[in-house]
């Protein structure tokens, strides 16, 4: 197979990807199930016969995993799942891609520029702050 390009790839995440942040609630009490605070992440979920599109994906921004996802609800199939939550490549990799090549969705490009709002918050320690945590919450109450 042919290597993926960036139109391609745009593609694939306008319709497939999704670039998000988990937020635990500033106004849930700490001992919540989850360690941490914040956890942003990119990822693009695709059913299990293609794996092999998500394998290529990671060759190409060398990075990320892709791990099986199993759904047993009805009507949906077991899937495979492409993820990067390592801040320095969201950093380094994925963002400057994605700045250079433009998502084309509106409602994509809108979460793309929350996540890299949040994303120089969270670089920046706003996150390490009650104050912080609720602006990042409420941005990311604006994620679609």
């Amino acid at each position: 197979m042919q290597n993926l390009n960036p139109d391609y790839i745009v593609g694939l995440v306008d319709g497939e990807g999704s670039f998000t942040v988990y937020i635990r609630d500033p106004k849930l009490p700490r001992q919540a199930k989850r360690r941490v605070t914040v956890e942003p992440k990119f990822y693009i979920k695709l059913i299990e016969r293609d794996k092999e599109i998500l394998e290529r994906l990671q060759k190409f921004f060398d990075c990320g995993s892709v791990y099986f996802q199993k759904d047993n609800r009805p009507n949906h199939q077991h899937c495979y799942r492409y993820e990067v939550y390592n801040r320095n490549d969201l950093l380094n990799k994925i963002i400057p891609f994605f700045k250079k090549h433009n998502l084309q969705f509106n409602s994509k490009r809108k979460d793309f520029e929350l996540f890299c709002k949040m994303m120089e918050m969270i670089q920046k320690g706003d996150h390490l702050s009650e104050k912080g945590l609720r602006s990042l919450f409420k941005l990311k109450q604006q994620m679609h």
